[in-house]
C-alpha cells in the first residue's frame, strides 16, 4: 500500500482526501510543514499533497529546500490549487502536478494514481527504503567527481544478514534492511543537512556521500547507533545468547553472531578519481577489509601513506 502525506490545515480538504483514498494508500494527516518534514525524513511517502492555500511563503521555501537535496528530488509532490490565477505559483514552487480544489471530489484518485505511477517509471527507487538506488548513485558520484568536488564516499555492508534471513524469514530480514536505511539517512542528515546523499544498493549493502572532515565520525556515530539498536529485533533468546542458530552457504548447522554493519571510506581529497566505478571500488575493497574483523568497524582508505588505517568499533555483546 503506498503511503501519501498530505499537507492541510483544512479539515474539509484532508477529510474529503482522506475519505476517497484510504482504501488504497495509507494516509497520513500533516497540519505544519514541519511536522510534515520530521516524517518525511525518516519515512519518504510514495506522494506528498500540498493545499497551496494553507500554506506560507516559509512553508514553499522548506519544501523548494527539500526538494533541491538529492535525496528527496524524487519525491512527486501534487499541489491543490483555489483557482487558474494561482497557477504563476508554478514558477517558484517544485511539484510535479496540480489540481483545482473544485476537482477533488472527481479526480483526485486519478490524479495521486498518475503522480505515483509516473514518479515509479522516471525514477529509481528502491521498494523497501524508497533511497536512490544504483544509477542515481553512480550519478551522483559521476557528477561530483567531474566537479572536480572534495568528498568522501562511505560503502555500508551487513555482516551475518543472510544467517539472520534464513532464521527469521524474509519479513522480518526487510524490516533489518528498512531500519538500517533509515538509520544512515537520519545520522547522515543530522551531522551534514545540505550537500549529502544516501542511497540504497540493493540488499543490505548502502552508500553515504558526505564532507570528508564529517564521513568518519558520521560512520563511528551510525556503528555505535547500529550496535545498540540491532538486538532488538531478535527473539528474546537469541538475544540473551548473542547467538542464533543457522545454516552457513554449505547448509552446515552453525551459530552466528548478532548482525554488526561494516563500512568502508575513500575519498576525492585522498585519490584522483576519474570514474565512479574506480571509487565505489575502492570503497568496497575498504569495505570487504573491515568485514574481516570481528565486530563492527569501519576502514578508511589511506592512499597517501600507502596504506589501510583501520578505525574500530568492535559491538559489546555483554
Amino acid at each position: 500500500m503506498n503511503t501519501v502525506a498530505i499537507l492541510s490545515q483544512d479539515p474539509i480538504v484532508f477529510t474529503m482526501v482522506e475519505r476517497i483514498l484510504k482504501q488504497d494508500h495509507q494516509l497520513i494527516v500533516f497540519r505544519t510543514m514541519p511536522a510534515a518534514l520530521d516524517y518525511i525524513y525518516t519515512t519518504i511517502p510514495e506522494l506528498m499533497i500540498l493545499d497551496i492555500r494553507s500554506t506560507k511563503s516559509s512553508c514553499i521555501n522548506l519544501l523548494n529546500q527539500l526538494k533541491e537535496d538529492p535525496i528527496f528530488s524524487q519525491l512527486p509532490v501534487l499541489a491543490i490549487f483555489d483557482d487558474p490565477g494561482q497557477l504563476e505559483l508554478l514558477k517558484t514552487i517544485h511539484v510535479e502536478d496540480y489540481i483545482f480544489r473544485t476537482m477533488l471530489e472527481r479526480e483526485i484518485i486519478t490524479r495521486v494514481n498518475l503522480c505515483i505511477c509516473r514518479a515509479k517509471r522516471i525514477v529509481e527507487l528502491n521498494p523497501l527504503t524508497r533511497l536512490p538506488g544504483n544509477n542515481a548513485i553512480n550519478r551522483q558520484i559521476q557528477e561530483r567527481l567531474d566537479r572536480k568536488e572534495s568528498f568522501a564516499l562511505a560503502y555500508a555492508d551487513l555482516d551475518y544478514f543472510k544467517p539472520y534471513n534464513d532464521k527469521y524469514g524474509f519479513s522480518r530480514g526487510d524490516e533489518v534492511i528498512k531500519f538500517t536505511g533509515r538509520l544512515i539517512l537520519n545520522l547522515v542528515n543530522e551531522k551534514q543537512s545540505k550537500d549529502n546523499f544516501v542511497g540504497h544498493i540493493g540488499g543490505d549493502d548502502y552508500v553515504f556521500i558526505m564532507a570528508p572532515s564529517l564521513i568518519v565520525e558520521t560512520s563511528a556515530h551510525i556503528i555505535r547507533a547500529f550496535d545498540q539498536i540491532i538486538p532488538t529485533f531478535y527473539d528474546e533468546g537469541d538475544r540473551q545468547k548473542g547467538v542464533i542458530f543457522s545454516k552457513d552457504r554449505q547448509g552446515k548447522e552453525c551459530t552466528f553472531p548478532i548482525i554488526g554493519i561494516s563500512i568502508g571510506i575513500t575519498g576525492s581529497h585522498l585519490r584522483a578519481f576519474c570514474h565512479y566505478g574506480e571509487m565505489t571500488g575502492v570503497a568496497s575493497a575498504m569495505k570487504s577489509l573491515s568485514k574481516q574483523d570481528e565486530g563492527s568497524i569501519y576502514r578508511i582508505d589511506q592512499r597517501q601513506k600507502n596504506e589501510v588505517t583501520p578505525t574500530k568499533n568492535i559491538r559489546n555483546n555483554g
